[in-house]
């Protein structure tokens, strides 16, 4: 039973594509994490496993080791580039958690998830504490909702780990944040707040290819704020660092189609397409399976489509992606390149 699980790959030639598509920054292309260089050329899955007893979607539902395991092989056959497993809830009005609990809720699970899966595990914490010790058993990635504004010493952490790190866009806490959902320019604070996010990581030895961003649906925001983030995504694409995006289940989903929680899977998929269609390559969400293929879909759609690449099967590189009527040009031509030269 230690064997290391596998994501499972898509059918061959459906939505893989090679190289950046038209909405992809390549100089966000690859994240770096640890020892290795996780590409980000496919849009990634991770899994959300919350040990807690209070998150507001599915707190309560893994309180014991054999079941986070259980859940997370499920994620990892579904498609899960990634997991990242959490013990303390974030949802609005939560209270802090005590380092040694925070600790003891996810300590196991990360020390079995390292050896049995062959995924990046990421560790969703504020502390330093925390972030030392599922470091030293082999997590790879520290995804900070603060970003690095809640403990000084925790992009020091990371910096000596040599880890990845998610910085997110949030104001206040958890327990105070809905009070500071207030901007006179949204995306210009949020991109503003998240750039000096990247200095705090990068003035505590951080290197910027192990970084990456998220604006923070749901954090500090309306529902209103959190719908024009997930418009205006692509300008946060403009700090060069991979874009993650949670919209998984979360209040403005039920804001818009006035479902509860559980049943915002079709919302939390449709988000995510948006997002992906927006520059975004990371998507932290809870159904991993029905979010793995709608992005495959859409990544066969802007990319290289169900057949790959034309240049791979032998045709002109990108002229299929100009569309019959460029393709009915190109027959035309006569000897001298123009349709009156044939007539």
């Amino acid at each position: 039973m230690d064997r290391k699980r596998e994501p499972a790959e898509p059918a061959e030639g459906i939505g893989v594509g090679k190289g950046p598509g038209p909405l992809f920054s390549a100089s966000a292309s690859e994240w770096r994490l640890r020892d290795h260089t996780f590409s980000l050329q496919r849009p990634a899955v991770m899994g959300i496993l919350n040990l807690t007893p209070d998150s507001f979607s599915d707190g309560g539902e893994l309180p014991d080791l054999e079941g986070a395991v259980r859940k997370a092989e499920a994620m990892v056959d579904a498609g899960a580039r990634l997991l990242d497993v959490g013990g303390e809830s974030t949802r609005p009005g939560a209270r802090e958690v005590p380092e040694a609990e925070e600790i003891r809720r996810i300590l196991p699970f990360v020390k079995e998830a390292v050896k049995r899966f062959s995924v990046p595990v990421s560790v969703d914490t504020r502390k330093s504490g925390v972030a030392r010790r599922v470091l030293a058993e082999g997590a790879h990635v520290i995804n900070d909702v603060s970003g690095l504004s809640h403990d000084p010493l925790l992009g020091e952490v990371v910096a000596e780990a040599e880890a990845g790190l998610i910085l997110m866009h949030m104001r206040g806490t958890p327990a105070d944040m809905r009070s500071h959902a207030r901007y006179d320019d949204l995306m210009g604070e949020i991109l503003c707040e998240l750039e000096a996010a990247l200095g705090r990581a990068r003035a505590a030895g951080v290197s910027p290819e192990r970084i990456a961003l998220d604006p923070g649906i749901g954090f500090a925001k309306t529902a209103e704020h959190s719908v024009r983030v997930l418009r205006e995504l692509g300008r946060v694409r403009t700090i060069g660092r991979p874009v993650v995006l949670g919209p998984s289940r979360k209040s403005f989903l039920g804001k818009v189609t006035g479902r509860p929680p559980r049943e915002r899977v079709d919302g939390s998929v449709a988000a995510c397409v948006l997002g992906f269609l927006q520059g975004a390559r990371i998507f932290r969400v809870h159904d991993v399976r029905e979010v793995v293929d709608a992005l495959r879909v859409a990544e066969a759609v802007e990319g290289e489509g169900i057949g790959g690449a034309v240049d791979r099967a032998g045709g002109a590189p990108g002229l299929e992606r100009l569309g019959g009527c460029a393709r009915e040009k190109e027959a035309a031509k006569g000897p001298e390149g123009t349709r009156e030269a044939a007539g």
